[in-house]
């Protein structure tokens, strides 16, 4: 998906501020059309609806993270492709966390216009870490077990993230990634597991 430009990216812009701090439900569009320094009507003719303005800012912003990830992952494999998938996460969300704090709190969420668009965009980001988990992990290349996986991996690095941003941002990112790699040493990356109950 192409980076809107000029008026259309001032509004994506402006909505995305705002939702950060009043959430979806909490942003009016006379907001986003003062904080974007455009007429209502020139927001209205860019995005039909609220409905559709914020489906295209979560299409955009999924959309180029699933980019950034199949970028980050590039001919590396296994262990070494989901070291490079954290990094590149943490990397996005320290670089947009206005967007990392909309997309954690709209991932999951089933009751809007735009998911069955989201999950399609979701759902790319996510095959980058299955292909790297399945390398990984060969003996749980069942792509069901790979894509839940790949699924906590996601949700771990964001929510990681965004506690890191909010509560020790002074914190090297490299620690960062270091600990969520740690934490999922016992299974995803080898070492050892703990025993059933």
């Amino acid at each position: 998906m192409a980076r809107a430009t000029g008026t259309k990216r001032a509004i994506l812009d402006a909505t995305l501020e705002l939702a950060a701090t009043k959430g979806i439900s909490g942003t009016t569009m006379d907001e986003v059309a003062e904080r974007a320094g455009v007429a209502k009507g020139s927001l209205y003719y860019n995005f039909s609806s609220k409905d559709r303005l914020f489906e295209e800012l979560l299409l955009e912003g999924v959309g180029a993270l699933a980019e950034i990830l199949r970028a980050a992952r590039g001919d590396l494999r296994g262990r070494a492709a989901i070291e490079a998938l954290v990094g590149a996460l943490l990397d996005r969300i320290a670089s947009n966390p206005a967007l990392a704090k909309l997309m954690a709190s709209e991932i999951f969420r089933t009751d809007r216009t735009w998911q069955k668009s989201l999950f399609a965009l979701r759902h790319e980001a996510l095959t980058v870490f299955v292909e790297a988990i399945a390398e990984a992990k060969p003996e749980s290349r069942d792509h069901g077990t790979c894509g839940l996986m790949a699924s906590s991996v996601f949700g771990a690095v964001l929510m990681a993230g965004l506690e890191w941003l909010v509560f020790e941002p002074e914190r090297p990112r490299d620690e960062v990634a270091a600990a969520i790699l740690d934490s999922l040493s016992g299974g995803l990356l080898g070492g050892d597991r703990p025993a059933p109950r």
